[in-house]
């Protein structure tokens, strides 16, 4: 149902000392080896996911099929993972900050965006009257688009701006608790459209905006 983009087992380094006070230290992280969706959910197969557990949905201000599905809380994001791994019988959830960021950076390594150390090219015409399709989105370096453009994104972690000071290295997962949920990316409706591969962002768990979406990750 999910095209997936596998990340090899290893280290890389998360954060950013030219970024914001939440960015820092720059720290080693090792992961172990997981896959990403290729594209952002899109309306389509959110809308198969309420078709099949027959939940109820809010007007959709962005219902092009291809687009990426808008307006969904963190709730809403997790229970439609739980329903694909069910489906499928693969490990579907939403990604933590650190692999969000592992597989935003790609072949990159310490670039600050996704292609390097430039913003990708941004096309002004793009984003005019909502999110682009997920197809359309720039594509990175192993083949993963519209990450840090288009919509936030949830992670699974609780936010706190200081975690990295304590983060283990290997597999964070984020708090134990807290008050908003990690997320991650640009958003279609900012002026600055397109965000840095370490730029955190984050809101309450039952918050729904027009510009937060998600995609999934995939435990191996």
């Amino acid at each position: 149902m999910l095209e997936t983009v596998e990340i090899p087992e290893g280290e890389f380094l998360m954060g950013c000392e030219r970024g914001a006070a939440n960015e820092r230290p720059l720290h080693t992280v090792r992961l172990e080896r997981f896959a990403i969706a290729r594209y952002a959910v899109t309306n389509s197969l959110f809308d198969q996911f309420i078709l099949e557990t027959g939940r109820s949905r809010a007007a959709v201000e962005f219902p092009d099929s291809d687009q990426p599905v808008t307006s969904v809380s963190w709730f809403d994001s997790t229970q439609f993972c739980e329903w694909l791994a069910k489906t499928t019988g693969k490990a579907y959830r939403l990604p933590t900050e650190a692999e969000w960021e592992r597989a935003a950076r790609g072949n990159v390594g310490d670039g600050l965006y996704i292609l390097g150390n430039e913003p990708q090219s941004l096309d002004r015409s793009r984003w005019q009257h909502g999110p682009e399709p997920v197809s359309s989105g720039t594509r990175n370096t192993i083949g993963v688009y519209g990450m840090c453009e288009n919509v936030h994104e949830w992670c699974s972690d609780w936010y706190d701006p200081e975690y990295y000071s304590y983060s283990p290295r290997d597999n964070p997962t984020g708090p134990r608790s807290g008050t908003r949920r990690a997320s991650r990316g640009g958003s279609w409706r900012h002026e600055i459209k397109v965000s840095r591969v370490a730029a955190r962002s984050s809101i309450p768990p039952d918050y729904k905006y027009a510009d937060y979406g998600f995609r999934c990750a995939l435990s191996l």
